[in-house]
């Protein structure tokens, strides 16, 4: 069975999200099925294979096909704060990963979960013509031969952190739950209705990590979701955007 197939999948849909399903074998970025389109809010786009993914900061994010879940989802949010949305997509993905795999997963800010300190996922998102594709790419059943060696982080698969191999179209369903309540939650009230769990899910929070050239370490996540980090001088930094690197793994 394949477990992405439309016919597998829009049956578990419990939400809006995923209203067109556009799935293929193969195609070069999920992202750009759906980028510059007049499809609604919540179309998906998936893929068993990517032949251009990408990630953050033009990285590239590499597949084996049929191993992993990638998807976007078209959303049409009021203004910008983009840094904020990418934390709410990445909880979503953080407590759909709990749900389906039994395995704790954290949020390292500002777009990337975590698994006992490798990463399992990476959230990329494209703003243009009023709309963003918010790409989410899940490690789920490759093997440790399989993931990439060479990447800033560990890489991790839920199948490596659990042992056993996981249904995509039951971790696809249970995202998009997720995403369509945190998306609600973020337009009506901001973070402010997911603090807690992002706090709770805070992977940085107490680890030594670099700002740039600085270094020192990374606190609670603020109510508008920068990252706060105390430099090794003393003083504190809200950082609202860039790279942050830890210093200390496993997280």
């Amino acid at each position: 069975m394949n477990d992405l197939a439309p016919d597998v999948v829009l049956p578990r849909l419990r939400s809006r999200l995923g209203s067109p399903y556009l799935y293929a074998q193969e195609t070069a970025s999920t992202q750009d099925v759906l980028r510059g389109t007049d499809l609604p809010e919540g179309a998906v786009a998936t893929a068993e294979h990517q032949v251009a993914g990408r990630g953050r900061s033009g990285r590239r994010w590499d597949d084996r096909p049929g191993r992993s879940l990638l998807c976007s989802v078209l959303l049409r949010p009021p203004g910008g704060a983009l840094p904020q949305l990418s934390l709410v997509v990445a909880l979503a993905a953080a407590e759909a990963i709990e749900l389906v795999a039994g395995v704790e997963a954290r949020v390292k800010w500002p777009n990337d979960v975590l698994i006992a300190g490798g990463k399992v996922a990476g959230i990329l998102l494209e703003a243009g013509d009023g709309a963003v594709v918010a790409g989410i790419g899940v490690n789920v059943n490759q093997s440790a031969g399989e993931l990439p060696a060479r990447t800033r982080l560990p890489a991790t698969s839920l199948r490596v952190a659990t042992g056993a191999t996981h249904d995509r179209g039951a971790l696809l369903a249970a995202l998009l739950e997720r995403l369509d309540a945190a998306y609600a939650s973020w337009r009506a009230s901001g973070l402010d209705g997911l603090a807690a769990r992002l706090e709770a899910r805070n992977a940085l929070r107490g680890q030594r990590v670099s700002v740039g050239a600085a270094s020192g370490t990374a606190g609670a996540l603020a109510p508008d979701g920068r990252l706060s980090v105390t430099l090794d001088g003393g003083h504190v930094v809200m950082v609202e955007s860039g790279e942050i690197e830890p210093l200390d793994l496993p997280l």
